[in-house]
């Protein structure tokens, strides 16, 4: 008991759960997935092959998941990190009452189920003329539209879906971070004559600049590992690829063909694309830099 009162051992005890489950649930599985990269894996058996599955990657069908994923990403950026800064600005201002009610509203979406909140999209953005969107579109003189079957449409649908349940979440990340913002600043601005869109650039967006990276890395992150909101409007494939995504593109090819060792081959591919953009929005944004972030 000594002991595990001590200051030198309690900390170590306190990581302890943080640490086996990185290492059993993350590390482990990872160094698994790269060996396995480099393997013909058939039931009961597995085969080292080199670079041979490596070799298979870039073909059409992971340039369009890789393009998807792309488009994906950029969208789901630009939208998750403005439109949060000036929503959490309204938020914050003094006009809006209830703010409790609407920070707990705002939450809400992240803690539904992707699978019931995209089987509730699929049936609004269904093809029929009864559909909401099509209601609404019927509503101002155009034709219905087959919205799982065009790429642009497609990709909104993903789009759409991952905006409703992270923009609250997002809202209050930078909710959270304008409370930290001196109030003497702006008092001092005011002082100065500078109006509201001089206060919000030059005072409020200085300090909202470590929220910002990390909202942008988790998006980024995110976006190229979504895969739920491909599969809850095609399942197992979209027509001419328009929903796959590098993913959705690993369970095709490593669950439904059984091609484990290429399945891991393209994680590994992904791994690394994540890792250098990340690195790169890191070092563009100065999150590097001591004192930033």
């Amino acid at each position: 008991m000594q002991m595990v009162n001590s200051k030198k051992v309690a900390p170590y005890i306190f990581v302890a759960p943080f640490l086996l489950s990185f290492l059993l649930l993350t590390l482990y599985p990872a160094v698994q997935a790269f060996i396995m990269s480099f393997q013909r894996i058939l039931p009961g058996n597995s085969q080292f092959i080199g670079w041979s599955n490596y070799e298979r990657i870039f073909n059409p069908t992971f340039y369009d998941a890789l393009k998807n994923t792309t488009i994906y990403v950029i969208l789901t950026v630009l939208i998750l990190t403005i439109f949060p800064i000036i929503f959490s600005v309204f938020l914050n201002s003094r006009l809006v009452k209830f703010k409790t009610l609407f920070r707990a509203s705002l939450f809400i979406p992240s803690l539904t189920s992707v699978i019931v909140a995209g089987t509730i999209f699929r049936m609004m953005f269904g093809e029929s003329d009864v559909a909401v969107a099509n209601q609404i579109v019927g509503f101002f003189g155009l034709d219905k539209i087959d919205w799982r079957y065009h790429s642009w449409s497609a990709m909104f649908l993903m789009v759409i879906l991952c905006t409703w349940r992270w923009m609250g979440v997002n809202i209050l990340y930078f909710l959270a971070a304008l409370q930290n913002v001196p109030k003497e600043l702006y008092e001092a601005a005011d002082i100065d004559g500078a109006n509201v869109f001089q206060k919000f650039f030059y005072v409020t967006l200085p300090f909202l600049k470590p929220i910002t990276i990390f909202v942008v890395t988790i998006s980024i992150i995110n976006g190229f590992r979504m895969f739920e909101e491909s599969f809850v409007f095609w399942e197992t494939s979209s027509p001419g690829n328009i929903g796959l995504t590098v993913v959705g593109y690993i369970y095709q090819q490593g669950i439904q063909m059984n091609d484990m060792g290429f399945g891991a081959a393209v994680g590994v591919v992904l791994m690394l694309i994540i890792f250098v953009v990340s690195f790169i929005q890191l070092l563009l944004t100065g999150a590097f830099k001591r004192g930033d972030a």
